[in-house]
């Protein structure tokens, strides 16, 4: 299949922005609601070769969503529900941007799919978690990725003016899957059953209207001239239930500071290097020189230089920015440095403060950022060595690792490195199985959790951490170079496509939600149906669509 060979190739993308720099969203706060504006400017695409017509979008649009999500979440605590809704006539959003998926390479596609299907689970993370309501209020035709967006919503308000409709068109128009979690979410969200379903799924034109609240596809229809009132009714409905403080003050998010060069990335937090002859970027996390402020007050005062927060968004755009920029770079080493004391220190003021909005909000933060970990298709290896600060929230990376080794030093047992656990580790931040990543590695059987339990806050040396199953190995000072070095080697010449598959089956062990069948079975199968020629070859619909030309279909089913 030649399409991804021919395609444009991508630019480097930054994911920072602010509302100054926002073209296609128009962020409005009144009490309790904010009103998020999809108002997509047709010449803002990301790339060159196609407009964003119709209300489509591109990663341009949703690096722009993710980013007024951050702003309602943290400078903004008087919110409680949020309303998306369309900006232009007749049409709420059409979906990602055929053109722009066209033009794409298969690399470009799938991380757009990941980021896009990330920022809508971060909704409803919120509002699982936080008190953050969303509500769709669909004004116009609503199609693909669009109908996707409100389908991450808590519920969806369809306009009833006899044009407006919903429609998952993937299937017969593109000849591809509705790739934001779309299929997973008519079934396991909004319970549409199966036969009706497949209907939907297959008719261009969508649905509207009554037929549509009957099939479960929206919560209401309303007529044009009661449609804003009932939008605003429900809204306050919805926020009346929440717990955010109307009187707070937000924090503000300043833009993230970080040195970028051809060897890496170099943040306060966070430090990546890339060899780019061995295929491998190492993330260092580094403890804070100091135990960070614990009192409520003075953690508030701080703001986003609160080194919790302040890591959480240093480490999430570097993995943004990795994952989406260094695509050869197929192995992550994940390392930490510093005293575990701040470390824990940090913890301890997260767990003490877990229920104030802005000590919850940036528990959202890191749990949404280890997950990208988690969901990142590349190889991860975890290193404790001396001088590591593997301690309660760093913890994590050595259990979201493929591999942890650790280095044994039976000759100096003063410098040997340790593991010390938190409380932060038994919950703190589940994963997308909604599990904590120790509940995962033992399969929830009750003796290992409970004997790694009862070492909290305990430094556990290497010979212990390995009889506990808290690392795969460790391997003593002689033995230490090689054995990394092999594995790193031996990582490295097989192939990518499988090791991908290989991770994500091994890595999601445990119990399926909403959110591993997302990542997991649509994430895969949209992945495979990208690359065959149905789709993308030169008679493919995805090729010829716009074209004036009909798709040719190999119709052998494998």
């Amino acid at each position: 299949m030649a399409a991804a060979e021919t395609a444009v190739a991508p630019q480097r993308v930054d994911y920072r922005t602010d509302p100054s720099q926002y073209r296609h969203w128009k962020l409005t706060f009144n009490g309790a609601v904010a009103t998020l504006g999809i108002d997509i400017a047709e010449d803002g695409g990301i790339r060159d070769g196609y407009k964003l017509k119709l209300n489509s979008y591109d990663l341009g649009v949703d690096i722009e969503l993710h980013d007024a999500l951050q702003r309602i979440r943290f400078e903004h605590p008087e919110v409680r529900t949020v309303v998306l809704t369309s900006l232009k006539d007749r049409v709420f959003c059409s979906g990602a941007n055929i053109f722009m998926l066209g033009l794409s390479t298969h690399a470009w596609k799938v991380n757009f799919c990941k980021f896009t299907n990330e920022t809508r689970n971060g909704m409803e993370d919120s509002s699982r978690h936080s008190g953050l309501k969303f509500i769709a209020a669909v004004n116009g035709a609503c199609a693909g990725g669009g109908y996707e967006l409100a389908l991450a919503c808590d519920e969806i308000m369809l306009v009833d003016d006899r044009s407006s409709s919903v429609a998952l068109p993937e299937v017969p128009l593109l000849g591809v899957l509705p790739g934001t979690g779309g299929l997973t979410r008519l079934t396991d969200k909004r319970k549409v059953r199966h036969d009706r379903a497949d209907i939907f799924c297959t008719v261009v034109e969508g649905i509207r209207g009554e037929r549509a609240k009957a099939w479960r596809l929206v919560d209401d229809v309303v007529k044009p001239n009661q449609f804003g009132q009932a939008v605003q009714a429900r809204a306050l409905e919805l926020a009346a239930a929440s717990d955010r403080p109307a009187d707070a003050r937000g924090i503000a998010l300043p833009r993230i500071e970080r040195v970028q060069h051809d060897g890496g990335l170099s943040y306060a937090t966070v430090d990546v290097t890339i060899d780019r002859a061995k295929r491998t970027a190492t993330f260092t996390a580094k403890a804070p020189a100091a135990s960070p402020v614990s009192d409520i007050e003075s953690i508030v005062a701080a703001g986003a230089s609160w080194w919790p927060l302040q890591f959480a968004r240093e480490l999430d755009d570097a993995i943004l920015s990795m994952r989406t920029n260094e695509l050869d770079i197929g192995t992550w080493i994940l390392k930490t440095a510093g005293d575990a004391r701040t470390v824990l220190a940090a913890d301890a003021a997260l767990l003490a403060h877990r229920d104030h909005w802005f000590v919850r909000e940036t528990i959202g933060m890191l749990r949404r950022t280890l997950a990208r970990i988690d969901v990142s298709s590349r190889s991860l290896f975890a290193l404790i060595e001396p001088g590591s600060c593997f301690a309660g929230t760093f913890a994590e990376f050595a259990f979201a690792a493929d591999r942890t080794y650790m280095a044994a030093l039976p000759a100096n047992e003063d410098e040997e490195p340790a593991i010390t656990l938190s409380e932060a580790n038994f919950g703190l931040y589940p994963m997308v199985t909604h599990q904590s990543r120790l509940a995962r590695r033992f399969y929830e059987e009750t003796e290992p959790l409970d004997a790694v339990r009862a070492k909290i806050g305990e430094a556990v040396k290497p010979v212990e951490a390995e009889r506990l199953g808290l690392v795969t190995a460790s391997p003593d000072d002689i033995d230490w170079p090689d054995e990394i070095r092999l594995a790193l080697e031996e990582r490295a010449v097989m192939s990518p496509d499988a090791l991908t598959g290989l991770e994500a089956n091994l890595r999601f062990n445990g119990p399926e939600t909403m959110e591993t069948r997302i990542f997991g079975r649509l994430s895969a199968w949209q992945n495979w149906i990208f690359n065959r020629p149905n789709a993308v070859g030169e008679k493919g619909a995805l090729k010829v669509y716009g074209k004036g030309s009909k798709a040719q279909f190999d119709v052998a089913r494998v």
